[in-house]
Formats: C-alpha cells, sequence, structure tokens
C-alpha cells in the first residue's frame, strides 16, 4: 500500500511538469502555464496523496487520487471549451473547428491519469489474526 502510493503520487507530480498541451507557435504547456490556481489545487492533491502514503491511511490516498482524476478531468474540459471559445470570432463553424483542432494534448495526461488511478485503486490490507491460544480441536 506504502509503495503503491508513493509510486501514485510521483507519477501525479512528474505528470504536471510534464508538457500536457501544445499550442503553434507558443510551444509545450505544463499544468501551472495552463492555470496556476488548478496547478496548485493539483499538486495539493499530490501531496495529500504523499501524507497518506506515509502515514499509512489508505483513505486519505483514495481522496488525492479521485482527486487528481476530478482535477484532470475539469482541466482537460477547460482547455477543449477555452480552445473552442478564444476562435469564436471566426464566422465559419469549419474554420473555428480547424483552429480549435491546432491545439493538441500531449503525453502528460497518461501520466497524470496513471499515478491518479494508482491511488485512487489502493486498498487497506486486511488484518489477519490467528489465535494461538485454542487446543485443537479433536474430533471423536
Amino acid at each position: 500500500m506504502k509503495v503503491q502510493g508513493i509510486i501514485g503520487s510521483a507519477l501525479m507530480a512528474i505528470g504536471g511538469l510534464s508538457p500536457l498541451m501544445h499550442l503553434p507557435i507558443i510551444g509545450n504547456w505544463n499544468y501551472f502555464d495552463i492555470d496556476l490556481r488548478l496547478a496548485v489545487a493539483f499538486y495539493l492533491m499530490a501531496g495529500l496523496g504523499f501524507i497518506g502514503a506515509f502515514a499509512g491511511k489508505a483513505g486519505l490516498m483514495r481522496f488525492a487520487g479521485w482527486g487528481g482524476i476530478l482535477l484532470a478531468l475539469v482541466t482537460l474540459a477547460g482547455i477543449y471549451f477555452k480552445a473552442h471559445d478564444s476562435f469564436s470570432f471566426l464566422h465559419f463553424r469549419k474554420l473555428i473547428n480547424f483552429a480549435a483542432g491546432m491545439v493538441k494534448y500531449k503525453w502528460g495526461w497518461y501520466v497524470i491519469m496513471a499515478g491518479a488511478f494508482a491511488l485512487a485503486l489502493i486498498r487497506k490490507r486486511k488484518a489477519v489474526v490467528l489465535d494461538v491460544a485454542q487446543p485443537p480441536v479433536q474430533n471423536p
């Protein structure tokens, strides 16, 4: 559980710094280039995952994983709608779709989602209690 939490949180942190989208002429953007407030909230979730991993709290790690997934989906939707809204001054629908299609998603989203799902799917280990005080039962 601890190793899975550390790996999931590390993948989320690395994914946020890797290229998430490509804009023509401008180049690649990571989470901090997209929106600083979402990036801070995302890294708080990754930090909660690290804290949960070192404290052994499965619930905190699952919360951080689902929160990371939710923030990533909100960010993806925001990028999509912002790209289509930015070119709304064009009067032709095909031209709007062509211009918005130049904004490309990059491989960093896969890394973020892998880390977030690793955190979200953590299960607490069941404790096995052995009662050695009872003598074995003999059949007559």
